[in-house]
């Protein structure tokens, strides 16, 4: 069902909650994935598909009702990710934000996420994203790596999300990296604590009970100074 119209030099673009109603395979992808040095998260309509039925939330950007140009997803973290490790449903991951090329810059990524916020309640859910320098389309930008970054960074801050602090080590490997997180305003205590402890890859954090000093289960012995502890966790 389109929950909005943007008006675009190419036309008209709905903005839906998922695939349309009586939608019969029709749709086709309309990003382009013949460039080697920028791929889109996801290459097809059968993956969006897939995540939507494995529990997604999905939103699309359809021009002519019938192509694909941009799409938005939020889904339970990868098995294989540090997000999951406390398998605890309270975190997703919004997996994606992707527009066709010859539509940027015309609002549409921003109408998507409006379209996840908006369609589906995440008030009870801690929201996480990564976002990785090598893989941003910048052989299409004037702008540089870092600009690149403030324009995302302020786009995500529009609906909620702020930027942590995390030893992920995908996350560190170069400083232009971003990871922020939405927390919602039902999350509980424990599931703030607890993502709180994961951010640095601390799963089962306990008290010594000799010295009463909490002792870190970390996944590579990554631990955080006293001081970083006072600063992260209050």
């Amino acid at each position: 069902m389109p929950v909005s119209n943007i008006m675009t030099g190419k036309g008209a673009v709905k903005i839906c909650n998922g695939f349309p109603a009586g939608e019969k395979g029709d749709l086709v992808f309309g990003f382009d994935t013949s460039d080697p040095a920028y791929q889109p998260i996801y290459t097809g309509k059968q993956s969006l598909r897939q995540l939507a039925a494995a529990g997604g939330t999905l939103c699309l950007a359809l021009i002519g009702k019938t192509q694909i140009i941009g799409y938005a997803v939020i889904a339970p973290p990868s098995q294989n990710s540090r997000w999951a490790r406390v398998d605890s449903p309270a975190i997703q991951e919004l997996k994606a934000v992707e527009v066709a090329r010859p539509f940027r810059n015309q609002g549409i990524a921003g109408s998507l996420l409006t379209c996840l916020f908006s369609g589906s309640d995440f008030s009870s859910h801690i929201v996480v994203l990564s976002a990785y320098a090598w893989l941003w389309d910048m052989a299409h930008t004037d702008l540089s790596c870092q600009a690149y970054r403030e324009m995302l960074m302020t786009l995500y801050a529009r609906f909620g999300f702020e930027p942590f602090r995390t030893n992920e080590p995908n996350v560190c490997l170069k400083p232009e990296n971003i990871f922020m997180a939405r927390i919602g305003q039902h999350v509980s205590l424990q599931d703030r604590a607890r993502f709180k402890w994961l951010r640095f890859g601390i799963t089962s954090p306990v008290k010594d009970s000799l010295s009463g000093k909490t002792v870190e289960h970390s996944e590579k012995n990554n631990y955080v100074t006293e001081g970083e502890k006072q600063k992260e966790f209050p």
